[in-house]
């Protein structure tokens, strides 16, 4: 009997995904553990491997198909002396087709013509000038002066009634826009009907070579995220300055001592190890709010910001405070090098106590990252250089970066994070103490 194959859930929040590629075609044979296809999710892209045996008999969805939701039959799976030719797709399943790359081109031309064509769009309800001032574009205005138009009797398109170049290219010297004479007396049956919310975009000038671009299901979460974090989490920032030298100086000890074995710290390695203690001692910051409870935990897993060609994405290294140094940094490479490729899976990314993002290797100097929710708090640090420092009432050099905290103010005091980031300072700055 065949077997459906159905899309399946590869994050606890996919709903939907895209399939982004499929390994195998009609008439593969497959076993258990075979990889079949990768599937964009809202956090990664991810590989999907076979759970039975069998031969590809049809496969549903094509590649590129967007919006594939969790439980659509994705392909038929013949079983061992089935025919897979006289097999037919479940009634009802239409087969999903992705566009084909002309067809994008002629719908990409056609929406473009019909931008071109199309008449601006009356404002709503904004006025193009306030007070005195009429408000337009500086490529309008050069137009509109190039022509000998008076801006104030323009109607604007753009955002807040803003006049812009469709509006003055449109429009001859010493004629009034019809949508003037047309508000002076507005009817019911004239007035446009109210845009639905979807309709509403952000204006840019078409004007300038460009290019647009689809987001993927990664930046969209990415951008939500982010977006309800900086809304609904009353950040709070605190900053400190930490001297590297003593750290450097182990790490070059530590290297050299574990050269034969293939294994070499970064800094950030050791600001991870550094950050697992801070946190493990300071239980008052290593928490998620919930609203009327509060969840303190007893381990530190630490998300660690890494780039992907795809968006942000943040693998854990977890009970960093009592994981060796030595593993951290094997860890931390083999997962951000998964994560580049879109391999990492759910549990790998996903969690986390408390988040560090370092953007020393761009030569950044300070920075405040945004909260990761549910987390509670997370580190940004900055580059290692050279400054004038007080060591020993003495005024010298000394290799200092900055590290920012971010907490949320609704579930970390102030003086909680100070005390956190001053035992991370400490161990930084004598870091013996926290591989001992």
């Amino acid at each position: 009997m065949s077997i459906e194959i159905k899309m399946p859930a590869l994050s606890p929040t996919m709903e939907e995904g895209t399939l982004a590629k499929w390994l195998v075609k009609e008439g593969d044979t497959v076993s258990a553990g075979d990889l079949m296809a990768e599937i964009e999710t809202d956090k990664a892209t991810m590989e999907f491997e076979a759970v039975d045996e069998g031969t590809i008999a049809k496969i549903l969805v094509a590649e590129g198909a967007e919006g594939v939701k969790v439980g659509d039959v994705i392909a038929i799976l013949a079983e061992e002396g089935e025919d897979a030719s006289a097999i037919e797709a479940p009634t009802g399943g239409a087969k999903s087709e992705a566009p084909k790359a002309e067809e994008k081109a002629d719908v990409q031309e056609t929406r473009a013509a019909e931008q071109k064509a199309a008449p601006a769009a009356p404002a709503p309800a904004a006025s193009a000038a306030s007070g005195d001032r009429v408000k337009a574009s500086p490529l309008a205005r050069r137009i509109a002066a190039d022509k000998g138009i008076d801006l104030a009797s323009l109607d604007g398109s753009g955002p807040g009634g803003r006049i812009v170049k469709a509006d003055v290219e449109g429009a001859r010297p010493g004629a009034a826009p019809a949508a003037k004479a047309e508000a002076a007396a507005p009817s019911a049956a004239s007035a446009p009907a109210a845009a639905p919310a979807e309709a509403k975009a952000v204006w840019f000038d078409e004007s300038i070579p460009h290019e647009v671009e689809k987001l993927s299901n990664i930046r969209k979460t990415i951008a939500r995220r982010l977006t309800e974090s900086k809304q609904q989490v009353p950040h709070i920032y605190l900053t400190v300055d930490v001297r590297l030298d003593a750290l450097l100086k182990l790490r070059s000890e530590l290297n050299k001592s574990l050269e034969s074995r293939g294994v070499k710290l970064s800094v950030n390695d050791l600001l991870i190890k550094a950050l697992g203690v801070a946190l493990e001692a300071s239980p008052k910051c290593n928490v998620t709010f919930l609203g009327n409870e509060l969840v303190s935990y007893k381990r530190a897993d630490v998300s660690v910001a890494v780039s992907t060609p795809t968006g942000l994405i943040t693998p854990i290294i977890k009970d960093a405070a009592n994981a060796s140094v030595s593993s951290i940094s094997t860890q931390m490479k083999d997962l951000a090098g998964r994560a580049k490729e879109g391999k990492l899976q759910p549990h790998e990314y996903q969690g986390g106590t408390a988040s560090l993002s370092n953007m020393g290797m761009f030569g950044i100097k300070q920075f405040e990252a945004v909260i990761n929710p549910p987390q509670g708090m997370i580190l940004a640090v900055g580059a290692g250089e050279k400054r004038p420092y007080i060591v020993d009432d003495a005024l010298g050099v000394a290799t200092v970066m900055t590290a920012t905290g971010s907490f949320d103010h609704r579930a970390i005091d102030g003086a909680d994070g100070a005390a956190m980031l001053k035992i991370f300072k400490e161990l930084v700055e004598a870091p013996l103490g926290m591989i001992a």
